[in-house]
Formats: C-alpha cells, structure tokens, sequence
C-alpha cells in the first residue's frame, strides 16, 4: 500500500511548496542561556509566486510553551529565496534541566507588510536528546507543519523466517529485507542537483558488516535506488530488538554531506534490556516496523518523512 504525498503546506494566509533548508545552531553558555545562531536559508519558496518575492525572517519558540514570551525573531531580509542573516542570535534565559522537557521550533516565514505573514518550513530540535558537544552550523532541510505530510518513499520490509533444529540452542534464521526504492524532494546543494546515496546499519550492529549503501545517483533531487539489502543472523523475537537507522547523504570527495535520514524501530528506548539513545522512533517509523513485525513472509511498504536532524548514537 502507498500512501498519497501532498508537498504543499499552508500558513497564515496563503500556501506554499515548502522546500529549501535553513543553517543554524545551537550551544548553552554559562548555565543559563540558549543560544540559537541562525545563519542563512537556501532556496525557499517565493511566497508570491506572481512577483516572485519572499521577504524571510526566522521565527523560534521553546514548544510547549507557545506564548509571546517564548517568541524570538530575526530581522527581516527583503527581496530574497536565499537569505543572509549573518549570525544573528536568538537567546532564551533557561537552566539546563527546563531545557530537557523543550522542542526548539524554528521557522521560516514570509513577512507581508500587511501582516499575512506565510508559512515557508519548519525545523524541531528536541533538546532532551540533542548532543550539547555539537555547535558547529549545521544545515536542515524545512518541513511543513504537522499536520501535512513530506513523504520520502524509503523501504520495503520483509521478514522471512526458516525452520529452526533446536528448541534449546538458538539457530539464526530470520531475515529482515531491505528494499530502498526512491527519495524525493532533497535539498539541492548544487545548481544541478544533488549526488546522493543511502547508508544502512541495522543497530545494535554498527561493524562494517552491518553498514551497506546504495549507488550514488547523480544529479538528480528525485533518485530512484531500487536497491535490495538482506540482514540475517537473527533469532526469533530478536528483530524487535534491532533498529533500521538509514541516512541519506551528498556525495562529495572531501566531506559528504547529511541531507536526512529515518530510524525504524519500535521505540522503546531499549535494546536486550538496555537503554540505548537510538531506539527513539516515532509515528511512520514505528508503525512501519509494526506493520513489517505483524506480517512475516510478506512485503510491507511505506513512506516516511527525512528527519532533518539525528540524534547521534552514543
């Protein structure tokens, strides 16, 4: 089964195909104070298509709390699908435990000098998982709102299961099939497009034997892989254990860049008893790897979101 994709999100007034990506990032100084340095957005959408005109400012909020308090901007940059903002700061006075029940919400908008002000994307942090080491700026592609769907056409599943000799010994004989068949809509760091591929590690595993990849597609923000990657070795019941972490990457000689990536697993926390950071899969993703638990022996097909950030794995 496939799920229908709209790509159109709307704002205050109006509506617009989110795209593009924003560079931020965030440090805590002085036990006290939230740091949020937003640097330049990258290929938004015009929120006036007919004039072609975006006027962005970036907006942030420390979710739950939606109220004017918890409101910082930026200034406004006008005339502009790329803007530049420099390096400005928006600061929140917070200890660090408060910040442990917050998500940053960050979001880029249109500003109309009649106040129909246009949604253009959107970036969550949640700090109770961020890496504080992390400070460096950092790229994230804009989502729509919640309630609108960003799909990527990620994977199939299949879990295939083998006769067993022994009752009291555990012989491997499950598998888990990976089928990657296309991405859309990734962000383009180059005129002529991204050169894209997609690394696999079926955690707990993080050895070279458990990483595999795609082809490199070139040049394209719509790759299609069709690539197939099979995981055995698993015992009954162990592959509620494991979690599907895929991530798409640019291609590039020096450095590759991350453009998005999924964690597919049950959520729990745990791992064979133990919590772990990466066992943190929410909404699509659990619900594929349910759906792929429940149906041995058949294909389970989904499309789920690119996270824009991943909480790194300790």
């Amino acid at each position: 089964m496939s799920l229908s994709c709209p790509l159109v999100s709307a704002g205050d007034f109006g509506s617009v195909t989110v795209q593009g990506a924003v560079e931020f990032s965030l440090r805590y100084r002085n036990a006290e104070e939230l740091i949020v340095t937003v640097e330049q957005c990258q290929d938004l959408a015009y929120a006036n298509p007919r004039k072609q005109r975006t006027d962005p400012y970036v907006k942030t909020y420390l979710h739950p709390d939606k109220s004017r308090h918890s409101k910082k901007k930026t200034s406004v940059k006008k005339h502009t699908i790329n803007p530049v903002f420099g390096g400005e700061t928006l600061k929140y006075k917070m200890t660090m435990d408060d910040l442990k029940g917050r998500t940053l919400n960050l979001s880029v908008w249109h500003n109309d000098s009649r106040g129909r002000n246009v949604f253009l994307g959107q970036v969550d942090i949640d700090l109770k998982t961020w890496d504080w080491g992390h400070e460096t700026l950092t790229w994230y592609n804009l989502q729509p709102k919640v309630n609108s769907i960003y799909c990527i056409k990620v994977v199939e599943f299949i879990q295939k299961e083998t006769p067993r000799g022994s009752l009291v010994h555990c012989l491997p004989g499950v598998e888990v099939h990976v089928w990657l068949k296309e991405a859309r809509e990734l962000r383009k760091l180059k005129p002529q497009g991204v050169d894209s591929f997609v690394k696999c590690y079926m955690l707990p595993d993080t050895s070279k034997k458990s990483r595999q990849k795609t082809r490199v597609v070139k040049k394209s923000q719509k790759p299609v892989y069709n690539h197939a990657m099979v995981y055995d070795g698993f015992c009954a019941g162990e592959v509620k254990e494991a979690c599907c972490e895929l991530t798409v990457w640019d291609h590039n000689k020096l450095s590759n860049q991350f453009l998005g990536g999924v964690r597919l697993s049950l959520g729990t926390g745990q791992s064979y008893g133990k919590n772990v950071d990466w066992m943190e899969s929410v909404n699509e993703e659990i619900k594929l790897w349910e759906n792929m638990l429940s149906s041995p022996d058949a294909w389970v097909e989904g499309e789920i979101p690119l996270r824009s950030s991943m909480t790194p794995r300790k």
